[in-house]
């Protein structure tokens, strides 16, 4: 364990990957207790996690991170080559995720009162930054001359720049003068250490219960899926969204064209148009 977690350090893994990564070597090596680690076969890989994906019913997003954590382990640790075995895996589902209208993200903020939680969600839906992104987010990072907001080491370690809204940096002047935070934006325990991501999911379920939104479906994520959508409605380009989403390709981007509901009402239903005939005239007499 502790060489690969030296190897995920040394290839500069984000905290969170490194730590889902160990996580799942941990169970992996509780599962065969019995066996040594340099005796591991593919096969035994294999029924591992056919046993994650069919008796422990897990989740793509799990039986992927154990099946990757795995790989790493074999190619890096052991010094063996191993294919990470795609096809046990779920299909992903093709279900779009949940987005808020304008009227229910108005909503969720004009219900939070306490100045610091709304200036996080007004943060996290006008520039779409992640969860993690916004609770690393460093008060240097604001940049209210040019307004916008450099993403530092974002999503597969690389810097981006988002847009600063002009409320928006009203209101974190305002929170700015109150809270007097350290370092980072949002401080958690102590000053000069950043707000947990546990908090800012613990504020967003709170306020959407409050505010008498959908707080079973609706999360933190949903805030930021709203951001590119109604980028999207009001005309943005795709590839503009891509790059202030951070996505690595486009076709990740490509959804939002799903859930865009003005494109739809745009559109003039062929039907509507056709030639008024004889049958037409004389279906209703």
């Amino acid at each position: 364990m502790e060489k690969a977690s030296q190897y995920l350090s040394l290839g500069h893994y984000s905290p969170n990957t490194i730590r889902n990564y160990l996580s799942e070597l941990r169970y992996l090596f509780v599962y065969y207790a019995e066996v040594e680690p340099q005796d591991f076969t593919e096969d035994m890989m294999m029924q591992y996690l056919l046993y994650l994906a069919r008796t422990l019913g897990c989740s793509r997003v799990k039986c992927r991170m154990a099946a990757q954590s795995i790989s790493f382990f074999f190619r890096y640790v052991m010094k063996l080559p191993y294919v990470v075995p795609s096809l046990i895996y779920p299909r992903q589902s093709s279900k779009l995720p949940p987005v808020m209208s304008a009227q229910e993200i108005r909503t969720l903020i004009d219900s939070i009162k306490n100045i610091k939680h709304r200036t996080v969600v007004m943060l996290l839906y006008s520039t779409g930054m992640r969860l993690s992104e916004i609770a690393a987010l460093k008060i240097a990072d604001v940049d209210s001359k040019s307004m916008r907001i450099k993403v530092v080491q974002g999503k597969g370690a690389k810097d981006r720049f988002t847009i600063l809204s002009e409320q928006v940096l009203q209101e974190l002047r305002a929170y700015y003068i109150i809270y007097k935070p350290v370092m980072y934006l949002f401080n958690g325990s102590g000053k000069g250490r950043p707000i947990s991501h546990r908090s800012i999911q613990h504020l967003v379920q709170k306020a959407l219960a409050q505010a008498g939104l959908d707080s079973k479906h609706y999360t933190v994520h949903t805030i930021r899926h709203s951001f590119a959508t109604h980028l999207v409605d009001h005309g943005t380009d795709l590839h503009t969204v891509k790059e202030l989403l951070g996505h690595s390709n486009l076709q990740t981007t490509m959804r939002y064209m799903h859930l865009t509901t003005k494109r739809i009402q745009g559109i003039i239903n062929p039907y509507d148009v056709l030639p008024q005939g004889k049958q037409g005239d004389n279906q209703h007499h």
